[in-house]
């Protein structure tokens, strides 16, 4: 599918690579990784393949290494220059597919890129590909209006409520916070509070 958008070494260098503009760093990512490596342990998830789709500079390649150890990392992206520069699997979101279905998928800072029917397209898929949890990160009008900072952040994105997303991915996953969504497929246990 062909994205409006242009992800080569200017993106890459004002988002990630420069100190004063960038949005992600490692060691969010870090903090993230410890985030999803607590709570998957707690909820009983086993995490033997994870799946990083939009994995950019992968950040979250290290993470993934060192709170999953024994795991299999996947990285797929978009963007011809990222993987070149890194190696990883070239496809989109809204349609790469695998025989493998993944105990943790990883998708952050995507789908606000897409148009509503990509963005659609791309939910559907990362059901397909999930057999236990979700990680999603994607910039809504919430985030935009209150929370992110817009001198850092890309605002020139579809910017869509987080009701849009949740809707989605209701019929097969149950949100269990901090932007982890548990699937159908999933051992997990979650208790009605731990619930949104």
């Amino acid at each position: 599918m062909k994205h409006r958008f242009e992800f080569d070494r200017r993106y890459y260098a004002r988002y990630y690579e420069n100190p004063t503009t960038r949005v992600g760093s490692k060691k969010e990512a870090a903090q993230l990784g410890r985030l999803l490596g607590a709570y998957l342990g707690y909820l009983g998830q086993p995490v033997r393949e994870v799946l990083d789709i939009g994995c950019g500079v992968g950040h979250m390649r290290t993470v993934v290494e060192r709170m999953f150890p024994h795991a299999t990392y996947t990285g797929v992206e978009h963007s011809s220059y990222m993987c070149e520069r890194y190696g990883w699997q070239q496809g989109s979101v809204t349609d790469w597919k695998s025989r493998k279905r993944y105990d943790l998928v990883i998708c952050r800072g995507v789908l606000q890129y897409l148009s509503r029917s990509e963005a659609e397209a791309a939910l559907d898929n990362l059901a397909k590909l999930t057999r236990g949890c979700l990680y999603l990160e994607a910039l809504t009008q919430e985030d935009w209006d209150h929370a992110c900072d817009q001198a850092r952040t890309d605002g020139a994105v579809y910017l869509r409520p987080a009701s849009f997303y949740r809707k989605r991915l209701r019929p097969q996953f149950t949100s269990a916070g901090a932007g982890l969504f548990v699937h159908e497929r999933s051992p997990a246990v979650l208790y009605a509070l731990e619930t949104l």
